[in-house]
């Protein structure tokens, strides 16, 4: 064998293997996300929380002091949260008690579906299968994950309490780091993920409120029961991408139809439905957005699938604001850069120059 032969054969082992090492820090990286979810995840949304707030309280504490900024900062996530927590619940009580009131209705038609179906030889069962208790349990159901999101809600706020008393604390220690590293700055990149998601989640509260509005005004229009709650429902449901607007369409579809009992009406009320967010989801939200985050859509598309997957309802909530936070990190330390560029719209300088700075 040649020297050149003896070279190559280094230079393919060491690739090989650096690709084994990574698939096994992948499995071992998602088994631990997936595992270790009922920490991870309340850890995960207090330290997106903490980005959202990070100025108001750095406002206060100019203002205030130390002492009284966090108390605001505190009683202001406290009262958003509760906002946010009661519309949520009140919103899907009153689509509970709706239901409950008119299971006939849903019974109904359960029974004109299956019938249609059978006819078309697309589905053989019993329609009187499923009798009032089923959907009263499908109701109640619905109640106990409003229950599990009130106490998770309060599981945030708890660590979030603490995490904001310590915050100063940890921006010591990651200036300290920041002296001992070369080539880019902790404090750095944690300024730049926490400056994306505020940019992030005050575009999808936009749309989201835009949405939720003409959603409201639509149902309140042609007459649809409940339109304040489909309203809260769809700015609700438009955080969690593309999953969360088709839900906030059909629910709507599935209760029109029991409600005015007629295939046409249902179908108009999809078509309003779907074109409300097909049209900010697509148009404006996009041109909202411009090249803030600069991730590839299909990049966005795999993120929510896999934290979907490893995190469920909450992953497929906070999972666009992981990713950005990932991507920011990969971006500016120059030995990941090359991933970066992969995920991204646009190309990343090779010369960037990072400064450090003293915010989070």
């Amino acid at each position: 064998m040649s020297d050149e032969q003896a070279i190559v054969r280094i230079v393919t082992d060491a690739a090989r293997n650096r690709f084994i090492v990574a698939v096994f820090a992948v499995v071992l990286v998602s088994a631990a996300l997936y595992f270790g979810r009922i920490v991870l995840e309340p850890i995960a949304f207090m330290l997106f929380t903490m980005a959202l707030v990070e100025p108001f309280q750095k406002a206060a504490e100019a203002r205030f002091g130390k002492t009284v900024a966090l108390i605001l900062t505190i009683l202001l996530t406290l009262l958003v949260i509760m906002i946010l927590v009661g519309a949520i619940v009140w919103s899907i009580s009153d689509i509970i008690h709706w239901g409950l009131a008119n299971v006939e209705r849903f019974q109904s038609l359960y029974a004109r579906t299956s019938l249609w179906l059978q006819e078309k030889d697309l589905f053989v069962g019993d329609v009187e299968s499923l009798g009032s208790f089923s959907f009263a349990s499908v109701f109640q159901t619905i109640a106990v994950y409003v229950n599990s999101l009130m106490g998770f809600a309060l599981l945030v706020f708890l660590f979030l309490a603490f995490g904001l008393a310590e915050m100063d604390e940890f921006k010591s220690k990651l200036i300290a780091v920041d002296k001992k590293m070369s080539g880019w700055s902790l404090l750095e990149t944690s300024g730049r993920i926490a400056q994306k998601i505020r940019k992030y989640m005050l575009i999808r509260t936009l749309a989201s409120a835009v949405t939720g509005l003409a959603v409201f005004i639509f149902t309140l229009a042609i007459g649809l029961d409940l339109a304040v709650a489909w309203g809260v429902i769809s700015f609700v449901l438009n955080y969690i991408p593309y999953v969360g607007p088709l839900v906030a369409v059909v629910l709507p579809v599935i209760f029109a139809t029991a409600q005015f009992e007629s295939w046409q009406m249902a179908a108009i009320i999809f078509g309003s439905l779907y074109l409300i967010q097909f049209v900010i989801g697509n148009y404006v939200e996009p041109i909202l957005t411009g090249n803030a985050l600069a991730i590839s859509p299909f990049v966005m598309l795999f993120a929510f699938l896999i934290w979907d997957f490893l995190w469920g309802m909450p992953g497929a909530f906070i999972g666009l604001p992981v990713t950005i936070a990932l991507f920011t990190i990969w971006e500016q330390n120059p030995s990941t850069r090359w991933i970066a560029n992969l995920m991204s719209t646009s190309v990343t300088a090779p010369d960037t120059q990072f400064t450090k700075t003293s915010g989070v």
